[in-house]
């Protein structure tokens, strides 16, 4: 079965859906090396090691509950044979039934929200269950992380036909749609003041504006009626701003004025920006109604392959190792304790838009940070699997 968004590509771009079409044996390859012992629990991520012959190993490193939540919503687009082979003998439905009995000891509203999303969406019979502990964590009046408030309510909005939701949908969408600051389309960091320093407020990453509107997106299409003409726009809007600051090179860039929607500092640039979440918060989008960035989402996946920063450059090599079954996670500076993002971020404070050009000279980016985490390949299969024909 080929998704309708891989034969969409496959129309726009033939070599761009060979490369979605590598990516994703990449994925399905690579998944079952991140569970750990067991293959009740997913690695946080895994590190790369090179031998003095030049091969690669991967070393598992950590535990992380969201990345499996992440992993079982992408997987559940697979073939249940495929979804078994992904994750240790499991169906999507029956490895989020073993996340939400875990939930008594999850106490991170994110976690939380990802396997009540991954349960709707799976069709879990506890899915109740799962939201009751989400709602334990969302303290009302408590300021959230962004990112966090966002799958929140894609939580919500993947349960809507199974239980009701309606008064903490309601509560979720509002709080995305007032966290913004003024006119600016975009997201800040978090969702009211208390939670960041002073000093970075306004500094907001790239996951702060795919996740809020791919929930907006998912809540406008969500229910019955005319849906949530509001909250598309305010999605349509994020997304716009996004598109438009896109780097030449289809880089999807990591800082970001929430005030006045500015980009603050380009790098690093993370390969799941390019091949998986930029993708499914996009399509999510075009999927609810709003405006196609086809486009877009193809300059951006075009950069694993055709990577600007090091192309010319001694430190070239590629971002995809098919016989790892590994992408490496992203292309940086390479400055020390994140210097350029730490002036940028206090400079953009006192005056927005103030650039510093000279330390792009000074700290270029040709650094390539050799990790893959699952949620990596959670969101890529998420992208590209959806819309079966």
């Amino acid at each position: 079965m080929t998704s309708s968004r891989l034969a969409a590509l496959g129309d726009e771009d033939p070599p761009l859906l060979a490369l979605a079409r590598r990516l994703l044996a990449v994925a399905e390859s690579g998944l079952p090396s991140m569970l750990l012992p067991g293959g009740e629990a997913f690695v946080f991520t895994m590190a790369g090691h090179q031998a003095p012959d030049g091969s690669w190993t991967l070393e598992r490193r950590g535990t992380s509950t969201r990345y499996a939540a992440i992993t079982v919503l992408g997987a559940r687009f697979l073939p249940e044979d495929r979804q078994r082979a992904v994750l240790g003998g499991r169906t999507a439905e029956e490895f989020a039934g073993l996340l939400i009995e875990s939930l008594p000891a999850v106490t991170n509203l994110g976690d939380a929200a990802l396997i009540a999303w991954a349960a709707a969406e799976t069709g879990h019979p506890k899915l109740s269950d799962a939201l009751a502990r989400v709602t334990e964590l969302d303290v009302e009046g408590r300021p959230q992380y962004t990112v966090e408030a966002a799958w929140v309510l894609s939580a919500f909005a993947a349960a809507r036909d199974a239980v009701d939701v309606e008064r903490r949908f309601a509560a979720a969408r509002d709080r995305l749609l007032h966290s913004r600051i003024g006119d600016s389309p975009l997201f800040p960091h978090a969702t009211a003041p208390g939670l960041v320093p002073w000093y970075r407020t306004h500094v907001a990453c790239f996951a702060d504006q795919t996740y809020p509107l791919q929930a907006l997106a998912r809540a406008h299409a969500s229910g019955d009626g005319d849906g949530d003409p509001e909250a598309l726009a305010a999605a349509d809007a994020c997304a716009a701003r996004i598109c438009e600051l896109q780097g030449e090179g289809g880089q999807w860039w990591w800082h970001y004025d929430a005030r006045t929607g500015a980009m603050i500092e380009g790098y690093p640039v993370y390969s799941v920006h390019q091949h998986a979440m930029a993708p499914t918060a996009l399509f999510d989008l075009a999927d609810a109604g709003g405006t196609d960035f086809g486009a877009a989402i193809r300059k951006g996946l075009r950069w694993m392959t055709d990577v600007p920063e090091l192309t010319g450059s001694r430190h070239r090599e590629p971002m995809i190792l098919d016989d790892l079954g590994a992408t490496w996670r992203k292309v940086y500076r390479g400055d020390p304790k994140k210097a350029v993002r730490a002036a940028r971020g206090l400079s953009t404070r006192l005056a927005p838009g103030l650039r510093l050009k000279s330390l792009d000279r000074v700290y270029r980016p040709l650094a390539v940070d050799r990790e893959c985490r699952p949620y990596e390949f959670g969101w890529m299969l998420h992208a590209w699997q959806a819309g079966g024909i």
